[in-house]
Order: C-alpha cells, then structure tokens, then sequence
C-alpha cells in the first residue's frame, strides 16, 4: 500500500444543538487508492467528509495531509490543495453548456470576455484525458445522469484535483452505466488520483474498493481490506449485529384493482415525456416501475399523486377518477406517498419531528380543532422507537437529522397505517443496509394485509427482492412488462432500461 496521504485524526463536530456528529472519528487514506467510507445513516461518514472538503468546521482534531498540518476552512481551501468534492445531488446549471459548467470559477478569458474557443479545446482535451469524452457545447439540462456525472468529476478534474469524495456515485446508474462509471475510476486511479466513495451499495465497495473505513454512532470502528472481509461482515461492523438481506416474500394472489392508469400521455416541452402509458396495480401485489432516471417516471408520479393536472387519460383509485381531485381529497381516498425529494416533498425542514409525523393524520391527535400534546408526543416517540430514527427527542427539527433518518421519518409517516395505495418513489435511496432490511421487510408486510404498492426504484437489487411485476420504462413508454422475475438477470433488465430491448405487449 502507497504512502497515507491524509489523515483525519480525532475528528470531533458538536453542532450548537448538542448533537455529536464525529466523535473522535479517523480515516486515513493512501496516495493511488479507492477508500470506500461506510455506516449506517447518522454515522457520520457525510460530515467527516465535508469537513475534510471544507464545508464543515471540526470542534476538534487535525487534517494532516502529506504529513503537515492543515487547516480547511472552505471548499476553495480544499480545492487549492487538490481536494474535490462530486455530491449525490449534482451542482450543475442545466441552462449552459458543458464546458461553461466545468470552466465555472476558473474561466478561460480574452480580452476580459470567456474565450468560448479555448473553453471548449480544454474540455475536449480534458475528457479525451480521462475517458469521459463529452460534447463540451452541449446543454446540460440535455445530458443523461451518467453523462451529468462526468461533467461534475471533469468539473473537480479541471480544478487540479488529486483527491476526489464521491458521495452515492453509483445511486441513479443502471447496472451497464455503473460498468462505464468503474472503468472511469480505475483509470482516474491509475493515472495517480486519489478517491473516496462514501457508498451503501457493499456489493460495489468488494469491487471497486481497494480499503474500506467503517463509522458507527460517529466512531471509527476500524479500516480493512476490502479483499479480507465479506460483504455480511462489513453490514455487521456497520449496524452492529448480523443483517437478514434476503427479502422474505411468499406468493400471493392479487385482489382487486385499486390504481387504474389507462393512455395517459403527458407532454413536457414539446415531447412527450408518457406516451400512452396503461397499467394496473392490485391490492396484494408491489408493482415496481423502473428505468433510467429521466423517461417519464417522475411525470407519472406527480400526475398519480395529484401534483400535476395537465395530462391526457384516465387515472381511478379504488374506482374514482382522480383528475378533479386535490391532493388532499386523493390522500383521503387511501393514497399515500413516499416522495423521492424527501426535502423538497418530503418533510418540512424547520419543523419538529413529531409535526412532521402528524402532518397527513391531524384528526388522530386532535379534538375541536386542539392538538393534544400528549398524543402527539406518545405517536412520535412510538414512531422513532419503531422505524430506528436516531435523533435527540420528538421535539428536534427534522432539518438537523441524517438524510437517512430523515428518510425515516416521511417512512414512519406514509406507512405506519395501512393505506389501499401506496407510491413508494426511491424508499431507500441513501439509506443504509439496516434501514433497507427494515424498510423492505415494512412494505412486504403491507403488501401481505392488502395494500397495493406502486414502486419507482433504481436500485436493481431491491426491484429484484420486492418486485411481483416489474414495468420498465424508456422514453415514456413502457417497454417491458414483466411477471415472472425469476429467470430474469440485472443484466437484460438494464438491456430494457437502455431501450436496447423491448416485449412485444407491455400493457399491464
């Protein structure tokens, strides 16, 4: 192993709410190496990294980097030493062009004005590089999200970065995409960079990762060999006891239709973003759609979950057609939704956890329009003992949570009553292996007592675990209707997904 190149020693973050993020936290990383940083949501991974990019200020401890001391006080520290950052959620301007996007911050000027000609010879030499060839003229609001990743690693790569976090790189990639994407790693490793995954995909960390760091309840617990632990061992390490990952689902007959979508098209900016879209869900069945992530899925949400009314075709639940219906009034019927944008959707930020349990369900906790106090609190405490939602009390703002946990909180909300339909878009996307294992194991059991689930997932293994009929969409259409999942691969799945192949009848 190469020389350690950083060294986060005796990481500490108190936030002014009293909440340890790190405590005593270490890492330490060699020169040429990909270092996969794992734990469970609230573990601290995140922050440790954001302090090291500079986002985040430690309370105590020391950043040794090339065996002196540094202090990192902004991500423009961080970039003039060489260190990058590429979020799970991209900083991209779609309304300009590639290289505008990568040159943004260290413009390329002539005579006081961006030299457009020089601007796109250095993307093209850049891309050409690191294997990450790219149209630099292109508009990016015109790229798919694997070629959107590319330009957030060139935009790190045009910096000067030899250390590059990666945070959920792989979470919105097709099996053939995340391929493509290892292939860029490897080479990006080879031509002497440096990098960090912070991942919950342990099936990736064993193939790409040279040494894993594993963080529990913001401690080091300890840094292995990726080649000298199993995947069942690394869940272990970070939950602390042994994790159930095979989904226990027995087959059931379906009862009666409660979601009817029948020719629903939908037009966004000029183009027909659903093409005549038909399909059934029935109670006792988990119906998964997935795709790559821009053909039609997130349209079709919005218009099932009454957020968007401008849409051709028929949409009933439980037999009432939805079109005239508030989002209210089609919550009333039995729908409940778990947002894929927990923050946008999901949760309101700056209220308290328990306000935010209560929010869809006021007439439990409440009596001539008062809220009862003492209800309140018991549900919410009843819910974060339950749904494993690591926070202080009922009372903290939900903002101040883990992603995960706050992913645990719209989960505790949307299922924790039985509802005839259920939209689950991306219910476990940044969570971890024990929160999955529990989220999966919820809605296999509402499912079994009748609920119908509609699923959006682009995590292959979890479409396989829970899926009884699986739709694949592409380009707004669906080109696959499958039933029998039993003899299909991730690999002919991902072929659907990439429009590479398609069924004949796909009306489900």
């Amino acid at each position: 192993m190469n020389k350690t190149i950083i060294k986060m020693q005796d990481i500490c973050k108190i936030y002014d709410n009293g909440i340890v993020a790190n405590d005593n936290a270490l890492i330490e990383i060699a020169a040429g190496e990909i270092h996969a940083l794992a734990g469970e949501n609230g573990a601290g991974k995140s922050t440790l990294m954001k302090i090291l990019f500079g986002l985040e200020q430690p309370t105590s401890g020391k950043i040794i980097l090339n065996d002196q001391e540094v202090k990192i006080s902004s991500p423009f520290i961080a970039n003039s030493l060489g260190i990058g950052m590429v979020h799970q959620n991209f900083k991209l301007i779609n309304e300009l062009t590639v290289a505008e996007n990568i040159i943004l911050g260290k413009e390329i000027t002539k005579y006081g004005l961006i030299d457009k000609k020089a601007s796109y010879e250095f993307v093209e030499r850049l891309s050409k590089e690191f294997g990450m060839e790219i149209d630099p003229k292109e508009k990016v609001g015109n790229l798919s999200i694997v070629q959107k990743q590319k330009v957030e690693i060139l935009k790190v790569l045009a910096k000067d970065a030899k250390i590059i976090i990666l945070d959920e790189p792989t979470a919105v990639l097709t099996p053939q995409e995340t391929q493509e994407f290892f292939i860029q790693l490897k080479l990006l490793k080879d031509k002497g960079h440096t990098i960090v995954i912070i991942t919950h995909k342990l099936n990736e960390i064993k193939q790409i990762c040279d040494r894993i760091t594993i963080m529990r309840n913001g401690k080091y617990i300890g840094m292995y060999h990726v080649k000298d632990v199993t995947e069942e061992e690394i869940s272990r390490l970070m939950v602390g006891r042994n994790i159930i990952r095979k989904v226990e689902k027995k087959k059931l007959t379906p009862l009666n239709k409660v979601l009817t979508v029948r020719n629903v098209s939908k037009l966004s900016e000029e183009k027909k973003s659903l093409d005549n879209i038909s399909f059934d869900v029935c109670g006792r069945e988990i119906v998964c759609i997935c795709g790559v992530e821009g053909n039609g899925q997130r349209e079709l949400v919005q218009i099932i979950t009454g957020f968007d009314k401008e849409y051709q075709g028929e949409i009933e639940l439980d037999g009432v057609d939805i079109k005239l219906k508030s989002i209210r009034e089609i919550r009333d019927l039995g729908e409940n939704h778990i947002p894929e944008d927990r923050i946008g959707y999901g949760v309101d930020s700056l209220t308290s956890i328990s306000e935010n349990l209560i929010s869809t369900s006021l007439d439990e906790v409440s009596k001539y329009g008062f809220i009862n106090k003492k209800k309140t609190i018991d549900l919410a405490e009843d819910c974060i003992h339950k749904y494993q939602i690591k926070s202080k009390n009922p009372f903290q703002n939900v903002g101040m949570l883990s992603g995960g946990n706050m992913q645990k909180v719209v989960i505790a909300r949307e299922t924790r009553k039985e509802p005839k339909l259920l939209v689950a878009d991306q219910p476990t996307r940044g969570v971890d292996v024990g929160a999955i294992e529990f989220i999966h194991k919820k809605l296999v059991d509402l499912r079994d007592a009748g609920t119908a689930i509609l699923l959006i997932s682009s995590d292959l293994s979890e479409v396989f675990s829970l899926s009884d009929r699986i739709l694949v969409f592409y380009n707004g259409r669906i080109v696959a209707n499958i039933g029998d999942t039993g003899n299909l691969s991730e690999e002919e799945l991902g072929l659907y997904m990439l429009g590479l192949k398609k069924m004949e009848d796909n009306n489900g």
